[in-house]
């Protein structure tokens, strides 16, 4: 069953939508019915993607900064003037490129700018409105895996998309605890996907690469069946696969390894032979994971269900 937000006639608002993940989320939500507001820092890019749509009246564009947030509440009283009431906010506008912690100062601030203070900023623009509407609603916020295992080389975009999911799940916190709130917060966690930002010149989509469509597919189904983390596969990297890298991670504090240790050479073996012991463990488990995903008829991408464990790739 769809979530009663994502009604026909309802209204949807997401940032950074002029390509990749937020432009799919777009044309999702336009083909169920919701009319959809995009908004993105590129206005010549903004308004073209809105021109493809060819949705009339039902899609608008709204060029925003979202590091500024006297541009997001513009968003947001431009949103109610030309739709009433909002019944979707999708913070995903985000950059890379920042850096490691002892360098690229300019870039550090610019990367916290937009991928936390631009989704904080959403948040505390959009939230109470939509709480006090009285209708279901959902918050969906863009993190990373990288803000979860934070793995060596950008460590400015791990502390931003950190941010973003300690933030998230605090929202949800506040929200379900809410006295008569209908509005859910939601952590979008995509795996290798292929978008303007991760290309990086490339011209055609790697093996590897779920697309943009395939992750919006697996967002909605996700929130359909009541997740708040919505921790996506690739063609490579299996869901099972993620879980065990994610509980290596958070051991590294309660069992006083080195931080990153995954990436340290001491530790090598030892992350080897857990995540092979962690395959034959989760054989089970994955069977019925990937009978959940098909029964939500959810896309398998070029490879299908991913059985196995993809070891040392950065995520």
């Amino acid at each position: 069953m769809t979530h009663p937000a994502l009604q026909a006639g309802h209204t949807a608002v997401i940032t950074g939508a002029a390509d990749g993940i937020g432009l799919a989320a777009a044309r999702r939500f336009l083909a169920l019915g919701l009319n959809v507001v995009l908004a993105d820092v590129n206005a010549e890019r903004l308004l073209a993607a809105v021109a493809d749509l060819a949705a009339g009246d039902r899609a608008m564009a709204v060029p925003t900064d979202v590091s500024d947030p006297r541009a997001v509440e513009a968003l947001r009283d431009a949103t109610r003037a030309q739709y009433g009431d909002i019944h979707v906010l999708m913070n995903n506008a985000g950059i890379g490129g920042g850096g490691s912690a002892i360098e690229r100062p300019d870039r550090w601030r610019a990367l916290i700018e937009v991928n936390l203070f631009g989704v904080i900023n959403g948040v505390q623009a959009f939230a109470q409105t939509m709480i006090d509407q009285g209708t279901p609603g959902l918050i969906i916020n863009t993190g990373s895996k990288q803000g979860i295992t934070t793995p060596p080389g950008d460590t400015a975009y791990n502390v931003t998309k950190a941010g973003v999911k300690a933030l998230t799940e605090g929202l949800q916190h506040t929200l379900r605890n809410t006295p008569d709130c209908q509005v859910s917060a939601h952590l979008l966690v995509p795996g290798y996907t292929f978008t303007g930002m991760t290309a990086r010149g490339q011209g055609d989509k790697p093996a590897a690469a779920w697309t943009a469509d395939q992750v919006v597919d697996h967002m909605i189904a996700s929130i359909s069946a009541g997740d708040f983390y919505i921790l996506c596969p690739d063609n490579d990297v299996d869901r099972a696969t993620d879980a065990a890298r994610i509980r290596w991670a958070a051991e590294d504090v309660a069992a006083g390894r080195p931080p990153l240790s995954r990436w340290h050479p001491d530790y090598k073996d030892d992350f080897e032979a857990y995540m092979a012991a962690q395959q034959l463990e989760n054989a089970g488990w994955l069977a019925k994971y990937n009978d959940r995903i098909r029964a939500m008829d959810e896309p398998k991408g070029e490879s299908g269900f991913v059985a196995g464990f993809a070891l040392g790739t950065l995520f």
